[in-house]
């Protein structure tokens, strides 16, 4: 698991496929952190808030997206 940032730019340059699966693996490491931290293993817990961050960005790019279609339409 990385503890390594997500960055802005880069999360948009990705198409909608790859923010879904992006999404999909941030949500297991944030959920196998929490086992790791359940059972004491977890050394560094800033990595809670890199992934929830992570997957608040995936979010707001998807629904960025999703808006700016539906305005088009």
């Amino acid at each position: 698991m990385s503890d390594k940032k997500m960055k802005p730019v880069d999360v948009r340059a990705m198409t909608d496929d790859q923010l879904q699966d992006a999404l999909l693996k941030a949500k297991k490491e944030k959920y196998n952190l929490r086992f790791q931290q359940a059972t004491g293993q977890l050394e560094n817990t800033s990595q809670f808030r890199v992934k929830r961050r992570d997957i608040a960005l995936i979010r707001t790019v998807l629904n960025e997206r999703k808006a700016q279609i539906e305005q088009g339409s």
